[in-house]
């Protein structure tokens, strides 16, 4: 007999169908996905995986659900009035790069992005999602701004223009392109001359 708790064989057995199906989905892409090819992957039966997601629509949101939790994982970084300003943005955008240098999350992202090309109604439900959330450098951006420490007359547009600043050395071209993620040094690179940047904008 297994000495594995059921509720935890349980949530192992959901898991690797997850990860089956992010496999899946990345290699074979939405529509020739199914739910027997998952079963597969995963080493389960299809019934094991209806018991756990009843359709692949449903499989698919949970899916765009994680990438949406490990969008906002993490401790969110306060704004601090008596520290400098470079420092507490450097902070965040490290941990930015952290999660973009995440396999797990590169994976996510990719069949999410792949997925909402190709219909781009099964994404909609996790953007609106996300836009009922404000993402953690928006806030510390329009604390700054509130403080009077940044002249930043629109935060959520100025933390797009530093996320861009990030994620075109460090997500897309990895997404798009199959690059490798960035090396520490890289990463501080980007992440210095990010911040730099955007602080030389908004003074």
């Amino acid at each position: 007999m297994s000495s594995i708790p059921p509720s935890r064989l349980t949530d192992r057995k959901r898991a690797a169908i997850v990860e089956a199906a992010i496999d899946e989905f990345r290699i074979a892409g939405y529509e020739a996905t199914s739910m027997d090819r998952i079963a597969a992957r995963a080493g389960t039966s299809k019934r094991t995986v209806y018991n756990h997601f009843p359709s692949k629509e449903v499989l698919f949101a949970e899916i765009l659900h994680q990438l949406w939790d490990a969008s906002f994982a993490g401790e969110a970084l306060a704004f601090r009035a008596d520290q400098p300003l470079r420092d507490q943005l450097l902070e965040l955008i490290g941990q930015k790069l952290r999660l973009l240098n995440d396999e797990a999350f590169v994976s996510l992202a990719r069949v999410a992005i792949a997925a909402g090309i190709h219909s781009p109604e099964r994404a909609q439900a996790m953007v609106a999602r996300m836009g009922e959330r404000e993402e953690g450098l928006t806030v510390w951006i329009r604390a700054a701004a509130a403080a009077g420490r940044l002249k930043i007359p629109d935060p959520v547009f100025a933390s797009h223009q530093l996320q861009g600043l990030v994620k075109g050395f460090a997500f897309w071209p990895q997404i798009t392109l199959g690059q490798p993620p960035l090396n520490a040094a890289a990463q501080r690179q980007v992440a210095e001359s990010a911040v730099d940047m955007f602080l030389a904008y908004y003074p």
